[in-house]
C-alpha cells in the first residue's frame, strides 16, 4: 500500500511540472501573440473598409486565412490553441496584454507600416 501512494504521489508531482510550456499541438505564448496582433490588425483594416458589413466579413476571413499561412499555423491549430490558453485566465490576459501593447507600440511610430502578409 505504501509503494501505491508513493507511485500515486510521484506520479501527481510528475504531471506538475513543466506547465510552462504547453503540450504538443498547441501555439507557444510567443506564437500566439505574434498571430494574434496579425488578427487584430485584420480585423480593423476589414471593419474599417467602406463596405457592408456582410463583405467586411467575408473578405476578413479571407484575410484570416493569409495570416494562417503567414505563420505556417492551420486553423484548427489556431482554435485549440485559443481554447487551452482561454481555460487559463490570468495567462490569456498576459497574451492580450503584449498583443496590445506590440499594437501601442506600432501606432507610436510614425510612418511604420506592419507587413500583414
Amino acid at each position: 500500500m505504501k509503494r501505491i501512494l508513493t507511485l500515486l504521489l510521484f506520479l501527481i508531482f510528475l504531471g506538475s511540472c513543466d506547465r510552462n510550456s504547453p503540450p504538443p499541438g498547441i501555439l507557444s505564448e510567443d506564437e500566439m501573440v505574434k498571430v494574434l496582433i496579425d488578427i487584430q490588425l485584420t480585423e480593423g483594416i476589414a471593419s474599417s473598409l467602406p463596405i457592408p458589413y456582410d463583405s467586411s466579413q467575408a473578405l476578413y476571413a479571407l484575410m484570416e486565412k493569409d495570416v494562417f499561412i503567414k505563420h505556417a499555423v492551420e486553423d484548427s491549430v489556431f482554435t485549440k490553441s485559443m481554447l487551452f490558453y482561454l481555460q487559463d485566465a490570468g495567462k490569456m490576459n498576459l497574451i492580450y496584454s503584449r498583443v496590445i501593447d506590440s499594437l501601442t507600440v506600432h501606432e507610436s511610430i510614425p510612418g511604420n507600416e506592419m507587413d500583414l502578409f
